[in-house]
């Protein structure tokens, strides 16, 4: 199966390209990391396989709202008393595709 290919069915499938799906994974992960609280956003940004600490925190905000800095002081303690399970589940980012189509149901 070429490249081209392979994008286009998993586009189809999923809604979005390969490298989108990815990067956002990477940046639930990066969350669950930045809630532990252990490690430093360099650290994180690396640890989750993005290059880039630049390209990571835009697209972190661009994901969650905020910078990952932000989100480590703020969020840290919001699944406190929450199991895993469920805190991955609430703290899931939402693509901006994900969030118009919210926000056009609750219109």
């Amino acid at each position: 199966m070429s490249a081209g290919h392979l994008s286009r069915e998993f586009r189809r499938v999923y809604g979005e390209s390969p490298y989108s799906y990815l990067m956002t994974r990477r940046i639930e992960r990066a969350m669950a990391l930045l809630r532990r609280g252990d490690l430093s956003v360099t650290e994180i940004c690396f640890a989750v396989g993005c290059s880039s600490l630049g390209t990571f925190s835009t697209r972190f905000t661009e994901l969650v709202g905020m910078s990952p800095s932000a989100y480590k002081r703020h969020d840290g303690d919001t699944v406190d008393g929450i199991p895993a399970c469920l805190a991955k589940q609430v703290t899931r980012p939402v693509r901006n595709r994900e969030a118009q189509g919210t926000r056009s149901r609750l219109r």
